[in-house]
């Protein structure tokens, strides 16, 4: 039994003593975050770039947020201090409100909204709107008269729709066309955006949902559909900032006012497409809007993007500073919540034991955790814990718990009944027997639950990047933004190693505590 908990006590300690993250300073930072689709990302690395520029403000980047909720519960609970947002968003999505085909007024009144209920602020409009449309790929219109949605709709019972996530659930999506054109179709599939587009090129989806200033309308042959019954509200694209951030830092406000009316629709095109298509890395398109509007003096130096399309060994030593650093993120992570998982599971499966008349209700409700989806339990957390590393870890350390609590109680009740027996009939107390029998005859089913945990946990570590704590999953998510498997892979298999090292590691651990014979 000592071997075994001091080899436990070892390994958790092993796993929380990681060498923690960077973090920033103590000195004045602004966090800007971002949405998960490359133009939302783009727009917020140039607001980055341009407060790094203009003021003497160091800028922490929380790109890719899991969508407009987290965006917003981030930026509303001050996880963050910045982010672009689109009007209709703001006004439908988060006001619930119903959609309006005016610009004005829907500025005005998300504007009004939301300094009245929660101090943030609406900045001047970028000069360009992002709308909702939806396409159908030419080749799949022909002798079909498809012009407008309420064209769509007398065909639309015999057609396969793929759409975004969000699109299938928010009310100026989806749900909203049905109502308002009463559209239907055969079957809805979501899809990551990229997807969606090869998925209709191939001929596996009839109509998708895009976005107006996607630039991979321009390479694929879509016919892009009137909204004749003007349904889709006003999507202006503007930053969303804190009001306290303001007041704390009132030059923000003039130095992205720069920014005022500075994009159209066809300047975005162009820039979408350099990241969808071109493969090009955000910050250097962000740096290049910036110098092309003037605003600081282009610097070519360092700036090459690295190709996507080369082999993917070559793409991950280019990157592989980065990438040194997504590991320690991931490792840091995951060892942290297995860890904890660790020092609060093992003595929980031991008092449980004890306690067996209560000990199958109290697993069967940790189980419930791994019904949560990872993706929203990590959301769960944002309202209390913000963004970032911390709620990570305590999602990632709860689905650690099941597992481990599991064998640990299955082990001791299991472990060798005729050896206890043997053992009270020898006159050994409950504490001897534990200490000499139960738990030398558990240790490999315990280390079995603490592997199967320590596996999850990396592999739930890659959805840390929806909530901004970095890790591998970063790599993944952009790969999968613009469909390249190079970067996909950048990060998957690193993630994949990083498995297979903690797997090897706590087999070693398991080998040592295993009795001899069994």
């Amino acid at each position: 039994m000592t071997r075994l908990l001091h080899s436990l006590c070892f390994t958790a300690l092993v796993f929380v003593a990681l060498p923690p993250m960077p973090v920033f300073s103590q000195e004045a930072h602004i966090i800007v975050g971002s949405k998960n689709f490359m133009e939302n990302k783009l727009l917020a690395e140039i607001f980055a770039q341009l407060i790094e520029a203009r003021t003497d403000l160091s800028v922490e980047r929380r790109l890719g947020l899991a969508g407009t909720q987290v965006c917003f519960e981030a930026l509303r609970t001050g996880a963050i201090d910045l982010y672009p947002e689109y009007t209709g968003t703001g006004l439908v999505s988060i006001l619930q409100q119903p959609p309006t085909g005016d610009p004005r007024t829907a500025l005005n009144t998300v504007r009004a909204e939301f300094l009245q209920r929660w101090d943030l602020w609406w900045l001047n409009p970028l000069g360009f709107e992002n709308a909702y449309a939806l396409a159908v790929p030419r080749a799949r219109t022909t002798g079909i008269p498809l012009r407008t949605i309420s064209d769509l709709v007398k065909v639309a019972p015999s057609l396969k729709g793929g759409f975004g996530y969000e699109f299938i659930n928010r009310p100026d999506g989806l749900p909203g066309l049905e109502t308002r054109y009463g559209l239907t179709f055969q079957l809805v599939q979501a899809m990551q955006q990229s997807l969606k587009y090869q998925a209709a090129a191939a001929g596996e989806i009839d109509v998708l949902d895009v976005y107006t200033t996607d630039g991979r309308l321009a390479e694929y042959d879509f016919v892009v559909l009137e909204d004749d019954l003007l349904f889709f509200p006003p999507y202006e694209a503007s930053g969303l900032i804190r009001g306290s951030t303001l007041a704390q830092h009132p030059e923000l406000g003039a130095i992205l006012g720069l920014l005022a009316n500075a994009f159209d629709a066809g300047i975005m095109r162009q820039l979408n497409y350099r990241l969808q298509e071109g493969g090009e890395p955000v910050e250097v398109v962000a740096r290049d809007a910036l110098s092309a509007l003037h605003l600081f003096a282009s610097d070519d130096a360092g700036t090459q993007p690295v190709s996507h399309q080369e082999g993917l060994l070559a793409y991950m030593w280019a990157k592989r500073t980065d990438l040194g650093r997504r590991i320690i993120e991931h490792l840091t992570l995951a060892g942290l919540a297995l860890g904890l998982g660790i020092l609060l599971a093992v003595p929980l499966g031991l008092l449980l034991e004890r306690q067996q008349a209560i000990a199958e209700p109290v697993i069967r409700g940790i189980g419930l955790t791994q019904t949560i989806p990872s993706i929203a339990l990590l959301a769960f957390m944002i309202p209390v814990f913000g963004i970032g590393i911390l709620p990570a870890v305590i999602a990632l350390w709860i689905y650690s718990l099941f597992p481990i609590v599991r064998n640990t109680y299955s082990g001791l009740r299991d472990a060798a009944p005729q050896a206890v027996e043997s053992a009270r009939a020898l006159g050994m107390t409950e504490w001897q027997i534990l200490h000499w029998v139960r738990l030398p005859l558990a240790a490999p089913v315990i280390m079995a639950g603490v592997r199967t945990a320590g596996v999850i946990t990396v592999g739930t570590t890659t959805l840390a990047a929806f909530i901004g704590a970095g890790g591998l999953g970063v790599p993944i998510v952009a790969g999968l933004q613009m469909a390249n498997t190079t970067v996909i892979l950048s990060g998957a298999l690193p993630a994949a190693a990083l498995a297979l090292l903690i797997d090897g590691f706590l087999g070693r651990v398991e080998t040592w505590v295993r009795p001899r014979g069994i």
